[in-house]
This record gives C-alpha cells, structure tokens and sequence, in this order.
C-alpha cells in the first residue's frame, strides 16, 4: 500500500490543511493500491509563496549552476529507475516492459536534452544598439496527466528549471505515485528549496487555484481540450500566460507508395502502444480505395497479435487506467457500431479471461466515414478507424477535417511523404512509421493546444523577452 499523504513544499515534506483522502486504484485488478492526499487552496498558496519567494535567487543562477543541478537531478533518477517503473505500472497499468523501456527512460531523456540545451543556450543578444534579454518568466503551474506521467512531468520541469523558473506541481490524482517519486529524486538531488514544490489533489480544487491565482505567472497544462478550456478561462482572469497540450486525432496516411503491409502493421503498432492513450496516437488510418480490403487484413493480422494482460505479465498491453476511460472507450465503440462501421476485430467488452480489471480488446474499424462519432472525438483507448480515400488531394482533406492538430503521419516513398506532410495542419509529422524525436519541438495546430515542449526550443516557453534600449552604441 502506498500512502502518498504529504506535499513537497519549500524543501520539505509537509502535512496536508486537510484530511481529505482518494483512494488510488490499481486498474489492473480493480484494488486500492495507496491513497493520495488532497490538497485545497491554503497547500496552493503555501506552495506557490514558496515558489515565488525561491524565484529571487533561482532566477539569478549562473547556467554553470544550473548545468551541475541538471547532472545532479539525472544521476538521482537513474537510482531510482526500478523503483519509478514500478510505480508506473501500479498507477496507470503499464506493462512493465513499457514503463522500464520507454515510462521512465523517456522522462530522464528530457532532461539529457534540456541539459544539453541550456548549455548552449542564448539568453542574451545585440539587436542594433539594444541587449535582448531572455529571463525567466517566474513562478509556473505545471498540471499533468496520468497516461505519460513521467514523461509529461520531465517535459515541463525540465525546461523551466533550465530557464531559471520555480514552479509547483500538480500530477494526476489518479496517477500519483510517480510524481511523488520525482519530488524525491529532486530533493535528493539538491534542488534549491522552494524551486519545485508538489502538492497533490484535483483538477477542480489544486489546479483551479493554480490556474487563477494571482502569483502564478504561467501555467502549462497537459489533458483534455474540454479541461484546457477552462484552464484558459481561469487564467484569462490575471492575464497570466498558458500553455496548452492537448487533444488529438492524428490522421495516418498510406500512400500508394507505400509498402502496405510494413505501413500498416506499424501504424497499428504506434496506436496500441500504451493502450493508446497517447494524445498523438495515429487514430485515423487513411487507406486508398484500391488497397482497403487489403489493408483491414494486414490490420486485423496486426491488432490481434498485441496480447492483452496484467502488465506483470508477458502481454504487449494492459488496462487502461480508470473505470472512467474503460466506460468511455465502451460508449465510442457502441457509437461506432450503431453508426454502421464495420468491425474488423475487438469490440465490446473485456479479453477472453479478463473479467477483472479494465481491459480493452484491441480494435479496428473499417468502412468509416470521417464525419462518425469514432473519427471526430478522441477516443483515448486501442481503437483505429479506417477510412477509404480516392485521390491524395481528398486525403490531406480529410487529414485536415479534424478539430485537432496535434499530430499526423505519412507513409510512402520519401518526396511524396514530404511533400503531403507539409501540406498537413499538425505540429509534429512523422514519417515512415519513426520514432519520437525528443529534441523535436511538440504541441498542436487548433484545438490540441499552444506553445511547444520538449527540446532546446521549450525553454523559450518559459522566458520572457526584455530588450534593453541604449546598451549599445548605435553603429
């Protein structure tokens, strides 16, 4: 049992205002695993005046310094690497394969790269007779989600320690326990007090007042659109600058070029990964006319073959990480069958053998129109769609016929590939079936957000621009 029952704040672990508990299930059996505590309004501002007054000195850091807390922060969570996959896996239900292949070396990458980033990194510049100064923008709010956890919370502090930030911390509720494990890891490391402070809760309490409190200069959130929403409201009110990743439904061109069966099998692949609750995830499987029939085999070949299972377990795929998103995948699979897609294999219902848990067939849709329910709302689980195209110009249309933009995808013979990806409304494009590029700038065109991570370019999320006039003589 794991009972994450305090906050890290101003260099310390501290006793919550209130006594207020959650229960954090383990999706894979359906078991209280630990409890988590709940923090209100009086944590938020303990922690963000923590925040704020660290801000004074953290901010006047040399990047020598900054550099040397950067080797001491990855060197503590490589200790600590066992110890985070397993975490990963009680709180969302990730394989553990994949929390130690990918949960947790993903997250310390982000650090490797910000490191190297801010080594480099220009703060200042001449501009005619003006210094152009990047400084820290102050005190952030960073909230993120359960389904990367570590990988999502590495994105964010990562680049606002590199930019001399200091900034509180609200993990998933849901998904809690690595989270808690980081604030360790930095802790240990030397973290100046009150640079990073954690406080656990929910959206509606802990990152409301995050959100609109008057002290935070920033907030950068990762989760629904309909939440990011509301996180823009909120701090609409104080004029406050956000950052926003969101929602996706990335489309996943075939090309006629393409060889079908390689394309196919490894866009089945990059969406069944992590039980598809990646919000880049390649949904929308966009097939030529010509080739449908043959490609719902090579699919249905392909999504049979992920093996679902307790994520001790050999199995390529686990739950999904709540009763909440189990339900939801449920109600879009039931629209797409009442919607008339035809099922190629999955559907309602658990695994064979899985009565317990919050297990979800691997699924594929063919016959899919792009205005069904299946190819609009992100459905967040193991569940593709394909959708017949006749001509390339009507697939980048429908490619682009998305209230997202968060990702795409193009397979094909290379300058056919390249020049369809430039005509595609989203912020990262892969090609060919690659793999994360973690220097690569992410974040969405539309409604999946604004503002970039990962890389030397998410540093800048976090700075503000100050020209100084007269600094130089006019040549």
């Amino acid at each position: 049992m794991r009972n994450n029952l305090q906050f890290y704040i101003d260099g310390a672990w501290v006793q919550p205002t209130s006594n207020a508990v959650l229960d954090v299930i383990n999706p894979a059996d359906e078991s209280v695993v630990g409890r988590v505590a709940l923090g209100d309004t009086s944590d938020v501002d303990e922690a963000v005046s923590a925040a704020r007054k660290a801000f004074e000195t953290y901010s006047r850091t040399s990047v020598a310094e900054r550099v040397a807390l950067f080797d001491r922060i990855i060197a503590a969570y490589e200790k600590r690497a066992g110890d985070l996959a397993t975490a990963v896996s009680d709180e969302m239900g990730a394989p553990q394969w994949l929390s130690e292949q990918l949960q947790v070396t993903v997250g310390v990458a982000h650090f490797q790269i910000a490191r190297a980033a801010l080594a480099d990194y220009r703060f200042d510049e001449p501009l005619g007779s003006s210094e152009v100064v990047r400084e820290a923008v102050g005190v952030c709010a960073l909230i993120t989600p359960w389904n990367w956890p570590l990988m999502l919370i590495a994105a964010k502090v990562a680049p606002a320690l590199a930019a001399g930030c200091t900034m509180v911390l609200k993990p998933s509720e849901i998904a809690p326990f690595s989270g808690t494990i980081f604030a360790e890891i930095l802790h240990e490391a030397g973290v100046p007090k009150g640079v990073f402070n954690l406080v656990h809760g929910d959206g509606r309490v802990v990152g409301s007042a995050l959100t609109s409190h008057p002290d935070v200069d920033l907030v950068s959130f990762t989760g629904s659109t309909a939440a990011g929403i509301e996180v823009a409201r909120s701090g609409a009110l104080t004029v406050k600058r956000v950052h926003q990743e969101l929602g996706g439904k990335s489309p996943n061109i075939i090309l006629r070029s393409a060889d079908l069966a390689s394309a196919v099998e490894g866009g089945v692949a990059q969406m069944m990964l992590n039980c598809g609750q990646s919000c880049s995830a390649p949904s929308r499987m966009l097939v030529h006319v010509d080739q449908v029939a043959e490609a719902i085999g090579y699919a249905r070949t392909a999504a049979e073959a992920w093996s679902v299972g307790h994520p001790s377990s050999n199995a390529k795929m686990g739950p999904v990480a709540s009763e909440a998103q189990w339900n939801k995948i449920q109600r879009l699979i039931q629209a797409g069958l009442d919607e008339g897609a035809t099922l190629v294999t999955g559907g309602l219902g658990r695994p064979e053998g899985l009565e317990t848990g919050f297990y979800v067939r691997p699924t594929v849709f063919a016959d899919v129109r792009n205005d069904m329910t299946i190819a609009r709302e992100e459905i967040f689980g193991p569940v593709l769609v394909i959708i017949a195209y006749t001509d390339e110009e009507e697939a980048v249309r429908i490619a682009n016929d998305t209230t997202y933009g968060l990702a795409a995808y193009v397979q094909g013979e290379r300058g056919a590939a390249e020049a369809t990806a430039r005509r595609l409304r989203a912020g990262q494009v892969y090609l060919n079936n690659v793999g994360l590029d973690l220097a690569a700038p992410f974040g969405g065109y539309k409604q999946s957000g604004n503002g970039r991570e990962w890389g030397p370019m998410a540093i800048g999320e976090f700075l503000e621009i100050k020209a100084i006039i007269g600094f130089r003589e006019a040549a």
